[in-house]
């Protein structure tokens, strides 16, 4: 029999579901449950699922049945979207007991398993070396081949004080590097914005500010945000702070204007282009990542063709490659024209050689520059070396020991690209050693 108060913990699919897996982690033990180890079975597991494609609600079966077929005694809790989108089918799965769909309701729907209160925020994230910053959930679009708005249709923007507080005590926890993540990201503030003069407005570029005038010695990312939106005083945030680093995660989702208005996003790929264009010259040097669906429905040689020649022109360092997964309740489920299986596969692979080519160029324009690496493991091919992430999203090794340098922020100068790693050297600033660099070398 499990111990009453043990709990295990499993996240499917993106950053704001990892944020909120941990926020349900640290209300748990809160109340009195602990994660249960490795080698023994739980009291209450709790799965948080996805469902932005077939294979993420695929995925969150099997997840379920595995933790209750080794969990057999457990209560099995669960949530996101998949568990939102399709409760029904959720909780006739083995062991459900309870299917969240509404995270509003948190303290209602775990109030069977003894909580009673919720913490205001979240201390640490656990398993990573960076820190998701939930700021803002639900998305107002209305883009034809995604469920998630249909599953988290309301704007909820958390306040820039209890943001800010919660950022200071990660960084307080060791963490030197936070991920502002949400649902729509640029949207953050919207619901309180609307209808009030702009002076009154408080949005991401606003929250920028305020987060960059913390103490501490941390950097922000911001994660996925959509182009159309980053212009203005966001640019002008960007360039005037000293802590979000020149990487941007843009999504294109596919170079073909005829593409574009099937998906019903709200640019085309001039607009894309130029964007980045400006954002280029607004910033030194960054790093621009993107999403790109293949497959759409319709799509042809032609439109596959457009979104290769919008991914050279833009430069992309790294392109997450979706292949199209109809959504039933979304508009692109009905869209006839399915591409074979066969020339997905196809584009694919292409798509994949180009985004080969476009960081090995990007990587090599590095060379030379002073960077900030975020330290995250021992280098697995350089014994004696570490490895991390710099501030323009790419992997980078040095000479240096973990046991000293894990989680920590160090300045290095590249010296050349080896298989896709930059190789760098540690080189502090002024001239002066910190501590850390100090012991790394001896």
């Amino acid at each position: 029999m499990p111990n009453l108060r043990t709990c295990r913990l499993v996240t499917l699919g993106c950053k704001v579901n990892q944020y909120e897996t941990q926020y349900v982690k640290e209300t748990l033990e809160l109340n009195g449950w602990r994660e249960a180890r490795t080698d023994e079975p739980a009291a209450l597991c709790v799965v948080n699922t996805c469902t932005v494609t077939m294979e993420g609600d695929a995925k969150s079966r099997q997840l379920v049945r595995r933790l209750h077929q080794s969990n057999p005694d457990a209560d099995v809790v669960v949530m996101g979207c998949y568990a939102t989108r399709d409760p029904d089918a959720v909780g006739r799965l083995p062991g459900v007991t309870k299917v969240i769909t509404d995270k509003e309701r948190l303290l209602t729907d775990l109030a069977d398993f003894g909580v009673t209160r919720l913490p205001p925020g979240i201390t640490r994230f656990d398993g990573h070396q960076r820190a998701f910053v939930k700021v803002q959930d639900g998305c107002l679009l209305n883009c034809s081949y995604c469920i998630i708005p249909h599953v988290r249709p309301t704007l909820r923007s958390r306040s820039p004080e209890e943001i800010a507080v919660e950022v200071e005590r990660l960084v307080e926890g060791g963490c030197q590097e936070i991920v502002l993540t949400g649902i729509h990201l640029g949207h953050y503030g919207i619901d309180w914005s609307r209808g009030k003069p702009k002076q009154e407005w408080n949005r991401l570029w606003h929250l920028i500010d305020r987060l960059d005038a913390l103490p501490g010695d941390f950097r922000i990312r911001l994660s996925s945000l959509e182009a159309a939106e980053v212009r203005g005083e966001f640019v002008d945030a960007l360039v005037r702070s000293r802590r979000v680093v020149p990487h941007l995660h843009l999504c294109l989702q596919s170079g073909s204007d005829r593409i574009l208005a099937l998906m019903k996003r709200r640019y085309r790929s001039r607009g894309f282009v130029e964007r980045c264009r400006r954002l280029r010259e607004a910033l030194d040097r960054p790093a621009f990542t993107t999403d790109v669906i293949i497959g759409f429905p319709g799509e042809t040689d032609a439109d596959f063709e457009a979104t290769c020649r919008v991914v050279r022109e833009v430069g992309f360092s790294k392109i997450h490659v979706f292949s199209y997964s109809p959504r039933r309740g979304t508009a692109a489920a009905a869209l006839p024209e399915t591409v074979p299986a066969s020339v997905v596969a196809q584009r694919r692979h292409r798509l994949l050689e180009l985004e080969r080519e476009q960081a090995s160029e990007y990587h090599r324009s590095l060379v030379g520059m002073r960077l900030d690496v975020l330290v995250e493991g021992a280098d697995p091919e350089r014994p004696g070396w570490v490895r991390g992430t710099v501030c323009r999203f790419a992997p980078s090794a040095f000479e240096g020991r973990i046991e000293v340098l894990r989680r920590r922020r160090v300045p290095v100068r590249v010296v050349q690209v080896a298989d896709g790693v930059l190789i760098a050297r540690p080189e502090p600033e002024g001239g002066r050693i910190p501590l850390s660099l100090v012991e790394a070398a001896g």
